[in-house]
């Protein structure tokens, strides 16, 4: 069996791909968008894997797969607006954001390989749906922070939820067996 730091990579290769994909489609019109933008996005994202896991009938042909990359893509272009700030254009290069791309990401794995130390891999014991519970949850602290105007009094910032939502969802895909 892979190592967690092995799938985790495995699976950051496939969002990085789509990414850069997207890039090439669009540019980095993306980089217009305030974080409660984004976060509304990653909130949809949640939502819609929360509908699929709880609903008998889908409507359109995607599983939660699609929905867990985008809100790891969505939780790194938060990542960077909230390193570089929100811009009136597309002011990043395609390799620049690229570049973005694996610095946040790079971050956000240390971390997770930190707390994945601290906690013994209790993650692979949760349920998918758990994993979905925990992201909307971190959504609604998200944007009771940007309501407060990013300001806290004893919680972690926007960074930490951002991050803790990539790590949650590479578990979610890594218990779905994606990309094995």
């Amino acid at each position: 069996m892979l190592s967690t730091a092995e799938q985790y990579d495995k699976i950051i290769a496939i969002c990085r791909q789509l990414y850069i994909k997207k890039l090439q489609d669009y540019g980095c019109a993306w980089r217009i968008l305030r974080l409660p933008s984004l976060t509304d996005q990653i909130y949809i994202k949640a939502c819609r894997i929360r509908s699929l896991q709880e609903n008998d009938v889908r409507k359109i042909d995607e599983d939660e797969t699609s929905e867990f990359i985008g809100i790891i893509n969505y939780s790194i272009m938060a990542l960077i607006q909230l390193e570089k700030g929100v811009s009136k254009e597309a002011d990043l290069t395609n390799e620049e954001a690229i570049d973005l791309y694996d610095k946040h990401i790079a971050i956000t794995k240390e971390l997770m390989l930190n707390k994945n130390h601290d906690y013994g891999e209790a993650w692979r014991d949760m349920r998918i749906s758990s994993h979905t519970d925990i992201i909307l949850q971190k959504l609604l602290r998200v944007k009771q922070i940007e309501d407060n105007n990013g300001k806290t009094i004893v919680s972690e910032g926007l960074d930490a939820n951002y991050q803790d939502m990539i790590n949650y969802a590479v578990f979610a895909l890594i218990l779905m067996d994606f990309a094995q």
